[in-house]
Parts: structure tokens; sequence; C-alpha cells
């Protein structure tokens, strides 16, 4: 949750420059930092014998990690203790995975010698004696043919011995004596694809770590395989924080909608988690707490909560139940105040802000770089375009905006603030803007949003 006084919104209008909620973290920084010199701990007392120094807490709680060095620590904290058990799926559940053992040939393909085309399979030069009755697929084996011999074959049909080869259907002719002729050349073995052209039964036909995609489905089907050794998904559970929230209906008297109930667990499938159970916590420490201690999912993914508020739970609870804190504040906005804490040997959490689209940058910081290591896909391959407008920068972090992608471009987009999401839901991926700002035309790094395509026709810029 995000407490009354401990955050501010960005207007509801169109904005490019510095939101309130950056202007006011910049005023609290510089607020700490003279109080650090001092013994005033903000109340205008002197902390008592047994609190912690004021710049002893800034420091435990306000130590941010660079946005570079954030993403690769939820990879390598995954890496460190991913000693995940493959499991056996049906091929109708594979899609997305990844191969946890090699996929080797279990037959030759074609297992036997088949007509790649519809045509008559043929014995010596022509002209031929065509049979009666045609060859067709899935059936047995057929008689062998005889010289000057020929017989209808369908694609995929087994070729009957001494076929010297296949003949096209468009490149035949029957005379008067129903005589089979060819239009053109033929040459031997023409159009029949032989037992063992892909591969020899035993042959590696794709390595451990394959991604599965729909080819490689049906390239299992192919190769005999009724179930694949894959990476199971990584299961994730999310706990949404706020008393404030609404599940239906309009806001009303102080309450809101609740945006991110709906959204996190489609966000989290199509990074790859199996999403076990979406928890309504409310603004309850102790339910907050039974929920981690009890949870058995691998990633835990909380809303809100995370700043210095009253209500803001999550670190108390992080601390009561003896949980590693690997991330605490990410020089990043929107979303500075996440966090990504180990809280069992194999299970993390991941402290989301409250504000809709600072949740989506931690999402893609923090649980992407960790989701996708517990799932053993391969980073991708980073990219740049060049912007068509100059972004506005952040003086000191680095800032996430909603871009549409346009041709060899990428058109920022506006309604970009933190509590905002009409950006983002028009966007085809978030570019990378560092300390300082973008220029226009200047390359900026792009990240991908797991279901976008190019050209979702509204833009609002």
């Amino acid at each position: 949750m995000t407490a009354p006084g401990t955050r501010a919104e960005a207007p509801a209008g169109d904005t490019d420059d510095l939101d309130v909620e950056e202007a006011l973290a910049l005023v609290r920084d510089a607020r700490r930092e003279s109080r650090e010199d001092g013994p005033d701990d903000g109340t205008g007392q002197a902390p008592g014998p047994d609190a912690p120094a004021l710049g002893e807490r800034s420091a435990e709680r306000h130590r941010a990690t660079p946005w570079p060095r954030a993403r690769e620590t939820a990879a390598r904290a995954a890496r460190s203790r991913a000693r995940r058990t493959p499991v056996s799926v049906p091929l109708g559940d594979a899609l997305g995975l990844v191969l946890a053992a090699p996929l080797d040939a279990l037959t030759d393909l074609p297992s036997f010698d088949t007509s790649a085309m519809d045509g008559w399979a043929v014995a010596g030069p022509g002209p031929w004696q065509v049979r009666e009755e045609g060859v067709l697929a899935g059936h047995a084996q057929p008689e062998p043919l005889t010289d000057g011999e020929a017989v209808r074959i369908a694609t995929g049909a087994r070729i009957p011995a001494d076929t010297t080869a296949v003949l096209r259907s468009e490149h035949g002719r029957t005379d008067a004596q129903g005589r089979l002729h060819t239009t053109r050349e033929i040459l031997h073995g023409q159009d029949i694809r032989p037992r063992g052209q892909e591969c020899r039964s035993g042959d590696q036909l794709l390595p451990v770590g394959t991604l599965v995609t729909p080819a490689v489905l049906g390239l299992a089907a192919a190769a005999g395989y009724d179930t694949v050794t894959v990476v199971p998904r990584p299961r994730a559970e999310v706990l949404v924080l706020g008393d404030e929230l609404l599940t239906e209906g309009l806001p009303h008297d102080g309450l809101i909608r609740d945006a991110l109930g709906p959204m996190l667990p489609s966000w989290l499938r199509a990074l790859g988690a199996e999403v076990v159970a979406v928890r309504r916590i409310g603004d309850d420490a102790k339910a907050l707490q039974r929920a981690v201690t009890r949870s058995e999912a691998d990633l835990i993914v909380t809303t809100g909560g995370t700043a210095s508020g009253p209500v803001d739970h999550v670190h108390p609870v992080l601390e009561r139940v003896g949980a590693e804190l690997l991330v605490d504040g990410v020089k990043v906005r929107p979303g500075h105040p996440m966090l990504l804490a180990r809280t069992k040997d194999h299970q993390h959490l991941v402290g989301l802000p409250g504000n809709p689209l600072a949740a989506v940058s931690g999402l893609l910081t923090l649980a992407e770089p960790l989701l996708r290591t517990l799932a053993a896909h391969p980073a991708p391959e980073p990219y740049t375009l060049p912007l068509r407008e100059a972004a506005q920068g952040h003086p000191h972090d680095t800032r996430l905006i909603p871009v549409v992608l346009r041709g060899d471009h990428a058109v920022p987009l506006h309604y970009n603030g933190p509590a905002m999401l009409r950006g983002i839901a028009a966007a085809d991926a978030l570019a990378v803007v560092p300390p300082g700002g973008t220029r226009q035309g200047e390359e900026a790094e792009l990240l991908d949003l797991p279901w976008a395509t190019a050209g979702i026709g509204v833009c609002f810029t």
C-alpha cells in the first residue's frame, strides 16, 4: 500500500517533465542527507539510546541499487539457487518451456521411403504401363514395381520396391493406349524422400536448453515423442496489499480500483510463471507474515507497502521472517522503492511499488530476470532504436518510459506517470532513458513487453 503522505501521484494530465513523485523524492533525499549531519531524527528530538543512528537507518533502507546492477542481481540470485528438478510433460503442456534433456530421434525420419509429391511411382525408362490401383498414405507396403510399370501415388505414401523415381502429376500425360509419358527429363530418385533423410535413430535433434516452440513440438511429435523433459515453470504467488482497494465498481469515498490484482497474474504468466495463487492481504502485517511464511511458491510478488509509511509492512515482515534483502530500492523512475529478498533457500520475494506503472517497472527490473533464470531461458539480446522525440530524464536515476515502435524509430508515449496505465497499455516496449535524458534521434535501449507486436495502432503522443 502507499500510505497518505508517503507518495505523491503524478498529475492526471500529459507530462514529459519530472513528475511530482520524482520531485518529492529529490527533496526527501536532500533532507535525509542534511539530517544525517546531526542528531535530529526528523521529529525535533534526538533518537533514543536503543535506536539506530539516522545514517544507519538511511543506509539500511535507502541504499538504492543502480538499475543495470539490480537486474543482474535478480538473475544471479535465481542462478545461485536454481536447483530445480526437471519434469516430464505432455507435448501439449510444453510450449514455452526449455528442454532439460536432449531431444534424440527415436526412429529414422522418415521411417520408410516416401513419396514427396502426388504423381506416379515409376520403374525404369518410360513410357510406363499404369496399374489400376494406386498407393495411398497410411497403407501397408505396396507390391514391387517391374521395369516399365507405374502406379498412382499420393504424397507421404510408401514407395514400392524397385521404384526409380516419382513423376509429378503435372509432368506426366497418358496416350490413347493408357501408357504414361513424361513431359520433361526425370532423374533417378526424383521426389523420393529416402528413409533416414532427416535423421537416423539416436541422432540428437535438439540440445538441452532449447526453447520449446510450436515447431519444436511438431518435430518432437514427428520423432515419436508423447512427452518431453523440461525445466518446470517457476511458481509465483501474488499478495495484493492495501485496504483502499476495490475489486469492482467505480472509485468512491477515498477508495480506488485495484489495477494490479487483475494485471499481475497475466503479466507473470506472460513472463513464464505459473501463478498458483492471488491473495488479498490488505494492510494487515500479521496476515502478510503468515502468507509469506506459508507460501511454497518460487517467487512471491507483493504490491505496495515497500516504503516507510505507517502501514508499509513489507520491510518489517521481511526482517521478522529472517529474509535476506538483496535489493532495497533501485535507481529507476518510476518504481524506485522496489525490492528483492531471499525468503527461503529456494524462494524469493519481489516487492513492487503500489503505483501501477511503477509496479510494471519493478516487474521488468526484478521479476523478469529472476523468472527467466529460473526457467532457464536465455537473456534476450539487447537492442536499441533512435527515439523520434527527446525523452526527459531524471537527474540521477534511469527512467523507463513506454514507447511504440514505428519502423526504425521508437516513439515515446505520454501518460507515463507512475500511477498511469494509459501509456503502457498502448506500448510495444519500454525505453531505457539514462540519467539526464535522451535527445531526439539518439539511440535508446528497449525492453520488449512480453506480448508486444509492432503497430498496435493507438498512439498517445
